[in-house]
C-alpha cells in the first residue's frame, strides 16, 4: 500500500491478537483463581467464630497489640475478590497491568481468607511474627537452590539435580563442621560439594550429551544412596564426633533489628539468610548487567548464533553450571549447620524439587524465582502453624499443603511462561 492511499488525519487502529499459548495460560490462571474463590465461598458458611491474630510472639521484648477479624465477612470478601479476579482473567478484558494487579489481589485474598477460616473460633491467636520468621528460614535454601537452577537453565542446561546438590552439601557441611568446629570451614566445604555435584551434571550433560532430565534424577538417587551409605557405615556410629556440627547464630544488625515485628524477622538472622538475599541481587546483576550474563543467556537461547560470533558454548555452560552448584551448596548447608547441626538421611525432604518449581514459576528470572521460593516457604510454615491451632483441616492435608501448592501453581500458572529456547537441548558442532 502506498503512502498516498492513507489520509494525513486518518487514525490507524492496530488490533492485538492473543496467541493460543497466552489464551490458554489466561484461561487456566483465571479458572484456578475462580475455583479457589468458590472453595473459599463454600468454606465461609462454615465459620465457627472470629479469628485472632497476634503481631508479637510470647517472648518478644516489645509487645504489639493483637487484633481480631470477623470470620464470616472476612472470608466472604476474600472469596469474592478471588472470584472477581478469576472472572477478569476469563473474560479477557484486563490489560497486562491489571492482570498483574488482579493476580496479586487474588493471591493475598486467598491467603488471608484461608488463614482466617482456619483459625476462626480457636482459643489461641495466630502468631504473625512466627509465621514471618518461619517463612524467611524455610525460604532461605529454596532461594539459593532456585538461583542455582536459574543460572544453569539460562545457559541451556536443565538442573533437576538441585535435590542431590542440597543433600551432598548438607552432609558435607555437617561432617566438616563436626570435625573442625568451624562454621566458615563447613560453609566452604558445602560450596565445594555443590560445585562437585554440578561438575558431574556438566560432564554428562555437556560433554557426553546425556538426557538432562534423566541425568538429574540419576544424580539425585546417587546423592541419596551415597550420603545414606556413608551415614550408616561411618557417621552414625561416630555421631558424637562426625555428626555434631556447630549451629549458626543470628547476627543482629544494629538499630534495624530493634524495629518491632519486622526487625527480628529481617535484621536478626544468620549469615545464610543475608547471603541468600544478597545472592538475588548478585545473580540478577551477573545475568542482566554483565557481558558474561549476556553470553550465558545467548547460549541458552540460540547457541548456534553464539558460536558463530566466537562464544564458546560449552565453556559458558560449564561456568554457569558450576556457579549454580556453588549457590546450591550454600542452600544445602542450611539443613545442617543452619538449623539442627546434625545430618539425617534424606534430610532435604524434596526441597530441591520445590526450588525447581520456584524457578519455573518465576519464569527463569532470579528475582521472580526468589519470590516464588518465599511463597513456598510461607505455605510450608503456614502448615506448621495451623497444626498447633486445632484447625478444621485434617493434619494429613496440612502436611501435604506445600506440595499441593507446588503442583497447583506449576500446573496452573506456568503456561504463559517460556523458558530459554535451548534449555535442555545439547549443543554439538
Amino acid at each position: 500500500m502506498s503512502a498516498a492511499t492513507i489520509a494525513p488525519d486518518e487514525v490507524i487502529h492496530l488490533d492485538h491478537i492473543e496467541s493460543r499459548e497466552s489464551r490458554r495460560a489466561r484461561l487456566s490462571s483465571g479458572g484456578l483463581m475462580a475455583a479457589i474463590g468458590l472453595v473459599l465461598l463454600v468454606l465461609s458458611f462454615r465459620i465457627r467464630g472470629d479469628a485472632q491474630f497476634a503481631l508479637s510472639g510470647y517472648f518478644d521484648a516489645v509487645e504489639l497489640p493483637s487484633f481480631t477479624l470477623p470470620g464470616l465477612p472476612t472470608v466472604l470478601v476474600c472469596a469474592l475478590l478471588a472470584i472477581g479476579a478469576g472472572l477478569g482473567f476469563l473474560t479477557g478484558r484486563l490489560n497486562p497491568r491489571l492482570r498483574t494487579l488482579a493476580a496479586a489481589v487474588a493471591g493475598i485474598a486467598v491467603m488471608v481468607g484461608l488463614v482466617t477460616w482456619a483459625v476462626s473460633g480457636s482459643s489461641l491467636p495466630f502468631q504473625v511474627s512466627n509465621q514471618l520468621a518461619g517463612t524467611i528460614a524455610l525460604a532461605t535454601p529454596l532461594v539459593l537452590g532456585s538461583l542455582g537452577g536459574v543460572l544453569c537453565e539460562n545457559s541451556g542446561v536443565v538442573n533437576v539435580a538441585i535435590e542431590g546438590q542440597f543433600l551432598v552439601a548438607a552432609f558435607t557441611a555437617a561432617t566438616v563442621g563436626s570435625v573442625t568446629k568451624s562454621i566458615p570451614m563447613a560453609l566452604v566445604a558445602a560450596m565445594i560439594a555443590g560445585v562437585l555435584m554440578a561438575a558431574m551434571l556438566a560432564v554428562f550433560a555437556i560433554r557426553y550429551i546425556v538426557d538432562q532430565v534423566v541425568l538429574g534424577v540419576v544424580l539425585n538417587l546417587f546423592a541419596s544412596g551415597l550420603t545414606g551409605f556413608i551415614f550408616d557405615q561411618l557417621v552414625q556410629p561416630n555421631s558424637g564426633t562426625l555428626n555434631n556440627a556447630p549451629i549458626m547464630q543470628a547476627i543482629p544488625i544494629p538499630g534495624l533489628s530493634a524495629i518491632p515485628l519486622l526487625g527480628p524477622v529481617l535484621f536478626n538472622q544468620t549469615i545464610l539468610v543475608y547471603l541468600a538475599i544478597l545472592s538475588v541481587f548478585v545473580v540478577s546483576f551477573l545475568l542482566y548487567r554483565t557481558r558474561w550474563g549476556l553470553r550465558v543467556r545467548s547460549v541458552g537461547e540460540h547457541p548456534e548464533a553464539a558460536d558463530t560470533v566466537g562464544i564458546s558454548v560449552r565453556a559458558v555452560r560449564w561456568q554457569a553450571v558450576l556457579l549454580g552448584g556453588l549457590f546450591a551448596g550454600l542452600g544445602g548447608a542450611f539443613f545442617t549447620i543452619g538449623s539442627t547441626g546434625a545430618f539425617n538421611k534424606d534430610i532435604t525432604v524434596g526441597n530441591g524439587f520445590i526450588a525447581l518449581a520456584a524457578l519455573i514459576m518465576g519464569r527463569w528470572h532470579p528475582v521472580r524465582a526468589a519470590l516464588m521460593a518465599v511463597f513456598f516457604g510461607f505455605v510450608t510454615q503456614l502448615a506448621t502453624q495451623l497444626q498447633s491451632l486445632s484447625t478444621p483441616m485434617p493434619s494429613q492435608f496440612l502436611l501435604m499443603l506445600p506440595y499441593i501448592a507446588t503442583v497447583i501453581a506449576v500446573a496452573g500458572l506456568i503456561g504463559r511462561s517460556r523458558g530459554p529456547a535451548a534449555d535442555g537441548v545439547p549443543y554439538t558442532k
